[in-house]
């Protein structure tokens, strides 16, 4: 076999690695299952190289990322489920059926009313695949945290369960960092994981508002506080001494000339000129 453009090589070369007798140890004996974190694992290194700018990197994790959708459609396949050509099928099928306004009768579409013909066949998708089930149903258990929680709030808030503005859910923000506060001062460990969690939620539901993605958000602010930190390690490290070596005092100082320094100096209105 050789490397190929063709998608069909690496169906064939998945398929090789799973013949019995002649194919990988390893892959012949994964799972769908056990190749599950393999695949949510790829997708965050799209992600990542999507984060640093690094297209090279970027064309490396999706072909990752494909192989993967080829490993579960082989595994699928030996079980006489489906293959990758159904997989192709229903992508395509579904892309198709979904915007009408690019390959149907409904062209000419402002973008709004896009996105409401898009919810629309989606409703009616879910309630053709699950009669029946609540306005809640269809959000993966597997998902991270962040996301399951603005996905919930997103379908709640289609059926009106949702506040009018981002200034009331700053209030209920509020509310549930009080309400850990109190927990924390009765030395109440567990009620106040619990309120935690509703901070969180309640966090996910403002940064919903805001229209901005929680975890790409939260993301970013990993990526700064490395950033940052990474400063106080090197100026430290220019008086001779490592983070265990300081004070906090030294290191919050360290820490505000590096924010400051990012920030730059101060904007001066004209009016203070």
């Amino acid at each position: 076999m050789k490397a190929s453009r063709d998608i069909t090589a690496l169906i064939e070369i998945m398929a090789a690695l799973r013949t019995p007798d002649s194919g990988c140890p390893w892959d012949l004996e994964q799972s769908f299952a056990t190749i599950a974190p393999y695949t949510i694992e790829e997708a965050y290194e799209v992600a990542d190289a999507i984060a640093r700018g690094d297209v090279d990197g970027l064309r490396e994790e999706l072909g990752d990322l494909l192989l993967q959708v080829a490993f579960h459609a082989r595994m699928a396949q030996e079980a006489g489920l489906f293959d990758f050509g159904d997989v192709t099928f229903g992508i395509t099928e579904k892309l198709l059926r979904r915007h009408p306004h690019v390959f149907g009768e409904a062209r000419g579409l402002p973008p709004e009313a896009v996105r409401e013909l898009w919810e629309r066949i989606k409703a009616e998708e879910k309630a053709e695949r699950e009669p029946g089930e609540g306005a809640l149903a269809g959000v993966p258990l597997a998902l991270p945290a962040l996301t399951r929680a603005l996905k919930l709030q997103a379908k709640a808030g289609q059926v009106g369960f949702d506040w009018n503005d981002p200034t009331a859910v700053l209030a209920k923000i509020r509310e549930e960092a009080d309400e850990i506060e109190a927990e924390v001062a009765r030395g109440r460990r567990a009620e106040a994981g619990q309120e935690l969690g509703d901070l969180l939620f309640a966090v996910v539901n403002l940064a919903r508002h805001l229209d901005i993605d929680p975890e790409a958000a939260l993301r970013a602010a990993n990526i700064k506080f490395e950033r940052r930190f990474a400063a106080i390690e090197s100026g430290l490290s220019a008086r001779g001494k490592s983070p265990s070596e300081s004070t906090l005092a030294e290191m919050d100082a360290l820490w505000n000339e590096a924010k400051a320094a990012e920030l730059g100096p101060p904007t001066v209105r004209p009016e203070s000129l």
